[in-house]
Parts: structure tokens; sequence; C-alpha cells
């Protein structure tokens, strides 16, 4: 009840994020469902049945991240001081966050089942004067355990993703449990050994630690207040030039150097596997031709480095924005890729490696100049697969904004110019489309090439 309780009197824009999820998990338990039509209709061709379930993994792994990210921006069930008094600790608010992931998850794949029933015909007769009968088997009855099964996979996945990702992380070890003072778990202090506080001078001689400049903040607090300057209350004029940036760290991801070497590794596959023309080809359940088995290995493997080392490359293009003496806008700018190159750059390297396999797919089919003959099926693959990626990353553009949100109202109360917050978030987004825009084109071409005819 608390879970609905807290979907119900969410934000506009979470139940948007929610429903997302809903329709990513609809297109999934559809593609099920539809393999699950196509072994009704062919069961002597069991591998072509089993081809179309394997391929339905892309869009399974799509939804999931896709709740993920969801789940992690969801603000009902972010901890805040004072919940676990009423019995909202983390553990709890973990629980919550993966119920309405699997209340979402639910939904669409009963809005897929509604919809795959409706096409076969069992509701109202079969629509689009049976075109689609290829993967509905309307003829044959539909085993209901067995697509309730199927479409059981999104939520259970979905569900225990996130329960994995939002799992309590600080909680003591249950065989070194420390007790301080009545009620307080795990705030014990280190005992002292017997005869410690007593001892002569522990603590006559005992004096606090200060800073190095403690007695010359001492000596300036002693002056007269006539000595002392005002602080200016609020110049926007000057704030442009002093505008604090948040605090980073220096050291870049470490995942670079092996995306690299995983990124050269998969072209490598694919120049290899392009050099057997005998090599059969892999067709999707839409009936698209993709090349041959080591080419989509390459494919994964190239997939893999470009999620790698897109948090190294976000981290390095915050770097650039920093040389050459810059301004408030591009410190600015740049800190905030530093500080957000883990969050942002894997649903970004996500993007590009689509982006990629999508423009390599297109790119091998230009070569002869014929048409890519997609089906109903790729197409609504495809989508799915784009969608949740896009949506991934407008999510993840969301959490980075909100971990900044006190930071951004010290600017402002410091005088910042909404101008220059503005400025700061265009030259991120132009930073990071002038890096991975050319690379995802680049990248492309040299997967589509070994496999040109």
């Amino acid at each position: 009840m608390l879970a609905l309780r807290l979907t119900r009197v969410a934000h506009p824009a979470v139940h948007v994020r929610r429903l997302l999820v809903a329709t990513a998990a609809a297109g999934t338990g559809f593609l099920l469902l539809s393999a699950l039509g196509y072994a009704l209709a062919h069961p002597g061709n069991p591998t072509g049945a089993l081809l179309r379930l394997s391929w339905c993994a892309i869009p399974l792994a799509a939804t999931v991240y896709l709740a993920v990210a969801v789940a992690r921006t969801d603000p009902g069930t972010r901890p805040r001081p004072g919940l676990s008094a009423f019995g909202l600790g983390p553990a709890r608010l973990m629980a919550i966050a993966a119920l309405n992931t699997a209340l979402a998850c639910v939904l669409g794949s009963l809005l897929a089942l509604l919809v795959f029933v409706h096409l076969r015909g069992d509701l109202t007769g079969m629509p689009f004067d049976g075109a689609a009968k290829d993967f509905l088997a309307a003829d044959k009855s539909l085993p209901l355990p067995a697509a309730l099964t199927l479409l059981g996979v999104p939520p259970v996945l979905a569900s225990a993703a996130v329960a994995l990702t939002l799992r309590p992380r600080d909680l003591p070890h249950p065989g070194r449990r420390a007790y301080g003072r009545f009620g307080a778990y795990g705030t014990g202090t280190p005992e002292e050994t017997f005869g410690a506080y007593g001892r002569f001078g522990a603590r006559l001689f005992k004096r606090p630690s200060r800073p190095a400049d403690a007695d010359a903040t001492d000596e300036d607090t002693q002056a007269s207040p006539q000595d002392t300057p005002s602080a200016p209350q609020n110049v926007p004029a000057a704030a442009e030039d002093q505008v604090p940036a948040p605090p980073v760290s220096t050291q870049p991801p470490t995942g670079l150097p092996w995306g690299i070497a995983v990124l050269a590794a998969g072209l490598t596959v694919e120049s290899y596997a392009g050099t057997t023309g005998a090599t059969p080809r892999t067709t999707l359940p839409g009936g698209l031709v993709v090349g041959p088995a080591g080419g989509l290995a390459g494919w994964s493997l190239t997939a893999l480095g470009l999620v790698l080392a897109a948090p190294g490359l976000t981290h390095l293009c915050g770097r650039l924005l920093q040389t050459a003496r810059p301004g408030a806008r591009r410190l600015l700018a740049g800190r905030v890729l530093m500080a957000e190159a883990t969050r942002i750059g894997r649903p970004l390297g996500v993007v590009c490696a689509v982006a990629s396999a999508a423009f390599a797919a297109g790119t091998l089919y230009g070569y002869d100049g014929a048409a890519p003959a997609f089906g109903p099926l790729t197409a609504l693959g495809g989508l799915v697969v784009a969608g949740c990626t896009v949506a991934t990353l407008l999510t993840a553009a969301v959490e980075a904004r909100q971990s900044r949100a006190d930071t951004t109202e010290a600017l402002l109360r410091l005088g910042a110019p909404a101008t220059v917050l503005r400025g700061a978030a265009a030259l991120r987004a132009g930073a990071l489309l002038a890096l991975f825009g050319p690379l995802t084109l680049l990248i492309a071409d040299l997967a589509a090439l070994p496999l040109a005819p």
C-alpha cells in the first residue's frame, strides 16, 4: 500500500519516466510473445524459434537498464534523515523501489498480452486481414502458462536489478557490531586502556588540534570592526568571473585503456569475419540479414569497448574544456563533466554503441543499393532498444542535475547569473557532441567496411 501511495502522489515527471518503463516492458513482452507464436506456428523449426527468442535478450537488457536508471532518480525512494524512525530505512526504500519497478513492468506486460491477443483475433476477429499470422499462430490455442512465464521475465529481472543496485552498502558487518550509547548502532568509539584517562597530564596538557593559520585567524578576529572590510552582498557583474566550481577528483576513470583495447579487439574480429565470404549470415526475426556470426561478435566487443571507454572520454572532454585560461562558463562546464564522468559517460557510451550499430547496418545495405527489408518485429525491437538507451541517457542527466542541486543553489545565492549556468550546460552538450559524434561515425564506418560485399 505504501508503494501505491508513493506512486499516486509522485511528480508528473516521475510518472512519465515510469510510463516509459511500462512502454519498454510492453514492447519487450510483445517480442517474447511473438517468439512463442512463431514456435507454435512452426513446430518443425526449433532453431528459428530459439533464434527469435535469443534476439529478445537485447530489448530485455535495454528495458532492465532503463528501469534501473528510473529507479535511481525516483525521489520517493531516496533516503532522507528521520525516515528510519518511521520504519523507512534503506532496506525498506530499496524494497519499495523494486516494487514500483515491478508494478510498471507488470502493467507493460499486461498491455503486451492484450495487444497480442487482439492481433490473434481472440477478442474481435483477426485485424489486418491476417497479415501477421506468421508469428501469431492464430489457428492454434495460446498456452497461457507459457505466455505468463515469458511475460514474467521483464518484471522479475527489472525488480531484481533495481534491488541489487539500490541495496544498502553502509551497514556494519554482522560479526563486528559496535554499540555506543543506548539505542545507537555502530557508533561506539574505541575504548581507552586502563589508566589512560587518569594518567598524569593526559588531560592537562592536551590541546585540541588547530590549523596552521589559526593564530592568524585569531589576530584577524581581534581587529576592530572599522578595520574589517565589508564583503560584497550580491554583485552579478563580478560573479560571472568568480563562480566557484564544484570540487572534483583529478583521477580519471580507469576504464579508458580497457575500453580502447576491447574496441580494437572488436574491430579486429569484425575484420577477420568479413574476409570469409562463405560464412553463413545471421538473420533477424524480421528478415534483416546482419552478417556472419563473427561480425556479430565483433559488434558486441565494439559496443562493450565504447561503454568502457565513454567515462574516460567524458572526463577527458571536461579537462579539455578547462585548458587555455578558461573563464567562468568553461571552468564550470569542465568541472561538472569531470565530476559526472561515470554517471553520464556510461549511458552515453551505450547510445553511441547503438547508434554506431544502426549506422553500420545502414551503411552495409547501402553498398549494393538495396534498401533493408525491415520487418515489423525488427522495427519494434530497434525502436525499443533505441528508445530505452536515449531515455536512459536523459534520465542519467536528470540524476546528475539532482546530485548537484545544492551546488546550483549555492551559485545562485552567491549572485551567479542564470545565463552562466545555461551557458555551461550548452558547452557541456556541445563538447560531448563534438567528441562522440565523429567517434561514433568513425567506428560505424570501420565496423561496416569489412562486411561490405
